[in-house]
C-alpha cells in the first residue's frame, strides 16, 4: 500500500502518452501547471527535448517558451513541461492523464494493448488519492471493466477508496489550427461526484470553449464513440452517392453544391476514410454492441462502404487508363500525399495505402511524393519509399489523394507522360479543367 500525499499538494499532472493528442494536452496544461509527459518512445523524448515536434503541431520557438530542462515536480519550478520516458519521473504526480493510441488490429478487433500497458505502468507509480484520468478512444463500459481492475492490480490499491478514476473523450483535430484543444468544448466525468467535479474544474481552468460533465463516465465513453461514428456514416451516405452519380455521368460536387443550399443539409464531402478516429471509433462500438448479443446493421455496412473506397477509386482511374490506352503494367504512377487527412504529417491508418497496394499487385510502378509526412516512419509502416523531390520525373497516371495545400500549386504539365496522361483528383482540389476523373 502506498502512503497518502500532503492534501495541500498543488496540480501535478503527468501526461502519459506524447502523440497528437497528449502532447498539446501537455502543452495546454503547462501553460499554468507543472507538467512531466511520459512517453517509451526515446526518439520522441529526445525530439522534444530539443524542441522539435515532427507532427508539426507546434513551432519550434513556441516549444522552447514552454519546455523544462528540469523535472518541475522535483523543485519550485513555475508552469512548465518536462519530458521523459523514466518511470522515476512521473512518481509525484497527482493527476495522471493517458491518452495513448487504441487501434484495432488486421481483424478490426479493438486493440487495447497501448492502453493497458499505460495503466499497469500508471499503477505501479500510483499513490493515495491520486486520480487517473483516460482520454484515449473506448468503447462504453471499458475504462471501468478492464482499466480499473489493472490499476488495482498493479498498485495493490482499491478503487473509489484509495484512488479515483475519470474520463474525458479528446477531441484533438490533427492539422487544424483553429480547433484546438483548449477551443473546443470538452466533455468530462469521475468515479464519483466530487471527484467528477474536480475533473471538470481541472480541464475547466485550461479549456476557454468550456466544460460539459457528462453523468458517469460510461456516458462520457458512449459520447466519444458516436461523435466519429456518426461522421463515419454520413461519409459512408456520401461516398455511396457518389458511386452512383459518377454511373448517371452527374458530378458529385455539383450536386452537393446544389443541395447545400438549404439551411439544414449537412455539408459532407465523399473521400477516403482512414485516420485513427473515424476509421477506428466505429468498430469499437460495433465489437461492444455484438458482446452484448446485437449486431449493428448501419454502423458496419457504413464501415465496409468507406473501408472500400480505395478498391472503387482503383476501378475508376484504371477505366480512364484503358480509355486513354494506358497499360496498367509496368504503367508509372504517382501517388501524391500519403497522410491519413490533408496538412499534417498523420499517417496512421492511411486508406491512400490501398490505392497503392492494389496498383502495385497490377504491376504497376507506384512512386509516393508527400511533403507532410515522415518518411522513414512510411517506410517502417507500409513499407513504402517517399520521393524527397518531384523533379525531372514524367507520369502515365498522377492521383491526388491527399487536399494538401502544397498541391494545389503543383505544376501538372512538368509531370505528364503526355498529353494522354491521367489525372485523378481524389479530394476535388484541383480545377476540373486539368482532371480526367474525381470522385
Amino acid at each position: 500500500m502506498q502512503t497518502a500525499r500532503n492534501n495541500m499538494v498543488p496540480f501535478k499532472i503527468s501526461i502519459v502518452g506524447l502523440g497528437y493528442v497528449g502532447l498539446p494536452l501537455a502543452v495546454a496544461f503547462a501553460e499554468k501547471y507543472p507538467v512531466v509527459g511520459f512517453d517509451l518512445n526515446l526518439s520522441r523524448i529526445k525530439e522534444l527535448r530539443s524542441c522539435h515536434d515532427s507532427t508539426y503541431t507546434f513551432e519550434n520557438n513556441y516549444l522552447q517558451k514552454v519546455m523544462a530542462s528540469h523535472n518541475p515536480f522535483e523543485r519550485d519550478f513555475p508552469p512548465s513541461l518536462y519530458v521523459t520516458d523514466k518511470k522515476k519521473d512521473i512518481e509525484k504526480a497527482n493527476y495522471y492523464i493517458i491518452t495513448v493510441p487504441t487501434p484495432v488490429d488486421k481483424n478490426r478487433i479493438p486493440d487495447l494493448q497501448h492502453l493497458l500497458n499505460a495503466t499497469k505502468t500508471v499503477g505501479n507509480v500510483l499513490q493515495q488519492k491520486d486520480i487517473v484520468i483516460y482520454e484515449s478512444t473506448v468503447y462504453p463500459g471499458c475504462t471501468e471493466d478492464k482499466c480499473v481492475p489493472a490499476l488495482e492490480k498493479a498498485s495493490g490499491m482499491m478503487y473509489n477508496r484509495d484512488f479515483f478514476v475519470g474520463y474525458s473523450p479528446e477531441r484533438m483535430n490533427p492539422g487544424d489550427n483553429e480547433h484546438t484543444v483548449i477551443t473546443i468544448k470538452k466533455v468530462t466525468s469521475g468515479s464519483t461526484p466530487e471527484v467528477a467535479r474536480k475533473i471538470d474544474s481541472l480541464y475547466a481552468s485550461i479549456i476557454s470553449a468550456g466544460t460539459h460533465l457528462a453523468p458517469s463516465i460510461k456516458v462520457a465513453e458512449a459520447a466519444k464513440v458516436i461523435e466519429n461514428t456518426q461522421r463515419d456514416i454520413n461519409i459512408a451516405l456520401v461516398n455511396e452517392l457518389a458511386i452512383i452519380f459518377n454511373k448517371m455521368n452527374i458530378d458529385t460536387l455539383d450536386v452537393l453544391e446544389a443541395a447545400g443550399t438549404k439551411w439544414n443539409f449537412m455539408p459532407f464531402k465523399p473521400g477516403l476514410v482512414g485516420g485513427h478516429c473515424i476509421g477506428v471509433d466505429p468498430y469499437y462500438l460495433a465489437q461492444k454492441a455484438q458482446e452484448i448479443g446485437y449486431h449493428p446493421e448501419i454502423i458496419l455496412s457504413g464501415r465496409r462502404l468507406n473501408d472500400n473506397m480505395g478498391n472503387h477509386i482503383v476501378s475508376e482511374i484504371v477505366k480512364l487508363m484503358i480509355k486513354k490506352g494506358i497499360k496498367i503494367k509496368n504503367a508509372n504512377i504517382l501517388v501524391l500525399g500519403i497522410t491519413f487527412k490533408e496538412n499534417c504529417s498523420d499517417i496512421r491508418n492511411s486508406k491512400v495505402v490501398d490505392i497503392i497496394n492494389v496498383f502495385t499487385e497490377y504491376g504497376a510502378n507506384v512512386e509516393v511524393f508527400d511533403p507532410w509526412a515522415d518518411h522513414l516512419e512510411v517506410l517502417q509502416e507500409y513499407g513504402l519509399k517517399c520521393l524527397k523531390k518531384l523533379e525531372n520525373r514524367r507520369y502515365q497516371t498522377i492521383i491526388v489523394a491527399v487536399a494538401h495545400e502544397n498541391f494545389k500549386s503543383l505544376k501538372f504539365n512538368n509531370l505528364r507522360y503526355n498529353k494522354n496522361t491521367v489525372i485523378y483528383d481524389v479530394k476535388s482540389i484541383l480545377d476540373r479543367s486539368i482532371i480526367d476523373g474525381r470522385l
